[in-house]
């Protein structure tokens, strides 16, 4: 039996966050119904059209998930949507300032009624405080969580290659919920659960936010390098480069005098401790790369292993997808997209029992017909719906055959 089997999930959603979110609880067993808007669906569907005609931010986001579109300012879209509601565990929403109110889908009206209901919003700059009624991008909480400042080189600031605020309050987001779903199963109670993209990439800053904290001073951008440990950094061989991360003293002399034959530098008084290699930072890299380049990369790496020091090649993204360890682990699975399939990898956390059910990626209102005829609906209410455009149905699929 997957975790979540029997918890129904109602999301008003889009972009990464949330879907983040509610994918996870997909994954682990969980129905979802995303509610979309009737022109175009989430907006994440029309940031490209990479994977077979599918949005690459879509398809990473919503596998598992029913998709009913109704245009939610309508009563009668609003009205359906809400009866779905009144039958979920979950209540999701990622909806603008103030909306979730305005239409009738925010905690304290949904709780009052249904006081075991879990409601979950998440935003972001939180609600209350000068920023509360603000939008937010994931670009924009990296910049104003810090993020960027300590990303990049230090003549280049820049932001993470992959959208870190957006997962940071995503996978929050999926915690708090399964915590909310623990408690109600031994007591009952639901939940009113707020997350911030903001507060939940503040706390990502980790060591550096403590650094500050304590000494007042910003930790500098190091590139691949790191503010608090030396050796850490990308290194040259023969033929390329490698990176080296030595995070003990005991790792410093195994690198030194097992992989790089230079027992001098373990007892050098500039090198001893961490402390010290922080200290000494540019010596100590200059050192490193030094006896780095006699070696190629693929000896090095093999030296490297042998003597337990951490290290690892640069890897582009044709090679992580070729992955031996991945491949190895059989990690990779195909799942249904629109217009045909793709790879998709299974999710990290691994039940020994039961496996993910890596459910389809669905069409824009693929089940919007099926969907309001449970929520209520008789056949003509449901084809009014759609004919007066407060729905919105996925006909023709090459994939599955003809949509319900």
């Amino acid at each position: 039996m997957l975790p979540l089997e029997g918890i129904t999930v109602v999301a008003f959603e889009q972009a990464v966050a949330a879907p983040l979110a509610t994918r996870n609880l997909a994954d682990l067993g969980a129905r979802v119904i995303k509610v979309e808007r009737v022109d175009g669906g989430d907006l994440a569907r029309g940031y490209d059209h990479v994977v077979n005609g599918t949005g690459a931010h879509f398809v990473w986001l919503n596998r598992g998930k029913e998709s009913l579109a109704v245009d939610l300012k309508s009563e009668e879209g609003r009205d359906a949507a809400t009866r779905l509601v009144a039958g979920a565990d979950v209540v999701v929403e990622s909806l603008a300032p103030g909306a979730a109110t305005r239409l009738g889908v925010d905690a304290p009206t949904l709780r009052a009624e249904r006081p075991g209901l879990i409601v979950a919003s998440l935003s972001g700059y939180g609600s209350g405080g000068p920023l509360g009624s603000r939008k937010a991008y994931d670009m924009l909480i990296q910049a104003d969580s810090g993020l960027i400042s300590l990303t990049g080189t230090p003549e280049h600031p820049a932001k993470t290659g992959i959208p870190t605020a957006d997962i940071a309050s995503g996978m929050y987001l999926a915690q708090s919920i399964l915590a909310a779903l623990l408690r109600r199963a031994h007591t009952g109670e639901g939940a009113t659960i707020e997350v911030s993209m903001l507060e939940a990439t503040v706390e990502w800053m980790g060591h550096a936010l403590y650094t500050q904290l304590a000494t007042g001073r910003q930790p500098e951008r190091r590139g691949v390098g790191h503010s608090a440990i030396a050796p850490y950094d990308r290194y040259p061989t023969a033929d390329g480069e490698i990176l080296i991360g030595v995070q003990t003293d005991s790792g410093w002399r195994s690198l030194v005098t097992e992989v790089l034959g230079a027992p001098e530098l373990a007892v050098d008084p500039r090198f001893l401790t961490n402390v010290d290699r922080v200290a000494h930072r540019a010596e100590c890299d200059t050192e490193v790369a030094r006896l780095t380049r006699r070696w190629s990369t693929a000896d090095l790496e093999h030296r490297l292993s042998a003597a337990g020091v951490p290290a690892a090649r640069l890897r582009d993204l044709a090679h992580v997808v070729d992955h031996e360890q991945l491949r190895a682990r059989d990690r990779w699975r195909e799942i249904q997209i629109e217009n045909g399939t793709v790879r998709a990898l299974l999710p990290p956390g691994t039940f020994s029992d039961v496996e993910a059910p890596m459910g389809a990626v669905p069409a824009h209102g693929e089940h919007t017909r099926r969907l309001l005829a449970e929520s209520g609906l008789d056949a003509a209410a449901v084809e009014s719906a759609l004919a007066n455009g407060v729905a919105f149905q996925a006909h023709v699929d090459v994939r599955r055959g003809a949509r319900s």
